[in-house]
């Protein structure tokens, strides 16, 4: 099995408006930065995180929201931020949702596709929010 090769830490962050075409930005910005990184083994799996945390982040609230990619260590973090305060809602097992529901989903497959995740109160350009991210390990 070939190693990961040694990556020296990053950060990235991208301030989004709020406004759906954001997920699709935010996918394209966080594939490019996989790619130049040497990560692009990690590019499906936190591109459809990225697009479910910055979908809510948009979704959910009206006011600005930034996504944050981070190296450290052998982990991929992938995080949203938003401008409301209020806690995430703990994510659903998909057989509870049924096959009907429109919603809930999102952070079911967060849990279900990342080796961690979790959320945090967070103050950003000046308004209190809070911090959804998760975490991928290189393999």
């Amino acid at each position: 099995m070939p190693e990961t090769p040694e990556i020296e830490p990053w950060d990235y962050f991208l301030s989004i408006p709020n406004d759906p075409r954001a997920v699709t930005v935010s996918r394209h910005t966080l594939r490019a930065i996989l790619t130049v990184n040497g990560l692009a083994g990690l590019i499906d799996t936190a591109e459809l995180l990225a697009a479910e945390l910055v979908s809510n982040a948009v979704r959910h609230q009206k006011g600005p929201a930034a996504l944050r990619v981070r190296w450290r260590d052998g982990v991929l973090q992938v995080g949203a931020w938003d401008a409301d305060p209020e806690p995430p809602r703990p994510p659903g097992r998909f057989a509870a949702l049924g096959g009907e529901a429109e919603e809930g989903r999102g952070l079911a497959l967060v849990q279900a596709c990342s080796d961690l995740w979790a959320w945090q109160p967070m103050s950003r350009f000046g308004s209190r929010g809070k911090y959804v991210w998760c975490e991928l390990a290189a393999a």
